[in-house]
């Protein structure tokens, strides 16, 4: 029989389903039943699960020194800044456990730059659908009503615009004089898969230069190859000031960062910021180890091919299915959004095609397959989602099309 709790917070309504081994791309329950997984644990474990490489490593590194801490030099943890910045065109980086620890870092820094401009009151111009976390601050910079509620007063520190409106971004600068940064995600995963134009990013790049702003780009979920550049904002043909990074930076193992660069690059000072287990030599070890894995298996090309694979199935499959407004994505980050509430398909992918899906704002199917995917694996996704949907309009729902 499944172990179940009742000692655990109420922060998560699981779906009931336990699973005790993985391999690649499948999964296998309790009961040895075997899944597809299209989703990598939220754009985590791009190279799959239980990678032979990453696990040789692990156990390597946990035999000889896992924690120090940041009191000396962590010569892995150097190794990692350096890789990160020469493939990213950044400067410096600073290390912690999770995507909204590294926003929350890119917001002080924000909070620095602004001060030292001598702007009292400094602002950050965000997104409408954004998300960021669920810190206190990195919430308030979410742009997510039914995550932000019961958690107020959240900080005022934030403007929020529309997505991909260049000039929402414009009329804040002629209406507050505080602004001293931007953070935006390029690909808006929580938000629904919205991809933003290279001509958005690119004119945001010349109204912060032109404003001495920060760019502040959350790669999270879109970097590391997902998109088909290593980093979402390279189809715009950019570079930030400030960019973080997590999820599939250790393939599971916990690791973020905060890359920064110019003017950004050195607004800490000792004492200003830390973390306890950031940067411990085994995460560093692990994530130099994923992103070796990456090089040497070109994945971030095989994310541009594969996701276009994808995306070119998904629309032939379901062109005339009456419940689909769109489907849109970037690399093997893709969205099927339909005209209903479909939160449900997350229980029956897992029951009747025994595949992994997820559903964000409440009507959009989020794909994020692992970039390992082969070309079979790929079409069979398609196959499971077009049977999944094929009895939908069966179930009555008061959502409308909008």
């Amino acid at each position: 029989m499944p172990h179940t709790s009742s000692h655990l917070m109420r922060a998560y309504a699981p779906q009931p389903v336990s699973f005790i081994r993985g391999s690649g791309v499948h999964l296998w329950d309790e009961q040895g039943v075997e899944y597809l997984d299209a989703i990598a644990g939220v754009a985590v474990t791009s190279l799959g699960h239980a990678h032979p490489e990453v696990t040789a490593v692990i156990t390597e590194q946990a035999g000889m020194l896992l924690h120090t801490s940041n009191v000396f030099r962590i010569d892995w943890q150097e190794r990692l800044g350096e890789r990160l910045c020469t493939m990213s065109g950044m400067e410096t980086a600073f290390f912690c456990n999770s995507g909204a620890e590294a926003n929350e870092t890119a917001l002080k820094l924000a909070k620095l730059h602004g001060h030292r401009k001598q702007v009292a009151q400094p602002k950050i111009v965000v997104m409408e659908n954004a998300f960021h976390g669920r810190t206190l601050a990195t919430l308030a910079a979410t742009g997510n009503p039914a995550a932000q509620h019961g958690f107020g007063p959240l900080l005022p520190s934030f403007l929020r615009v529309p997505y991909n409106d260049i000039e929402a971004v414009r009329q804040a600068a002629a209406q507050e004089p505080g602004i001293v940064a931007v953070l935006i995600e390029p690909v808006q995963g929580e938000g629904g898969i919205r991809v933003a134009s290279p001509d958005y990013l690119r004119e945001l790049r010349t109204l912060c230069d032109q404003y001495g702003w920060l760019l502040m780009l959350d790669e999270i979920q879109a970097g590391l190859g997902r998109t088909g550049a290593w980093f979402g904002h390279q189809h715009a043909g950019i570079t930030p000031d400030v960019m973080t990074l997590a999820k599939a930076l250790g393939n599971g193992f916990p690791i973020a960062a905060c890359l920064a660069r110019g003017a950004a690059a050195d607004l800490f000072s000792p004492g200003q910021h830390g973390s306890t287990f950031g940067g411990n030599p085994l995460a560093c070890r692990v994530a130099c180890t994923v992103l070796d894995i990456m090089f040497r298996d070109q994945l971030q090309e095989r994310a541009a091919v594969l996701g276009a694979r994808l995306l070119g199935g998904l629309q032939e499959a379901l062109s005339d299915h009456p419940n689909v407004i769109s489907i849109r994505g970037q690399g093997l980050m893709v969205g099927i959004e339909l005209n209903q509430s479909c939160g449900e398909l997350v229980r029956r992918a897992l029951d009747e095609q025994h595949l992994l899906i997820t559903v964000t704002r409440d009507t959009t199917i989020r794909l994020l397959p692992p970039l390992v995917c082969n070309e079979e694996q790929i079409d069979d996704i398609v196959v499971r989602i077009s049977r999944l949907l094929s009895p939908v309009t069966r179930y009555s729902v008061h959502s409308s099309k909008s």
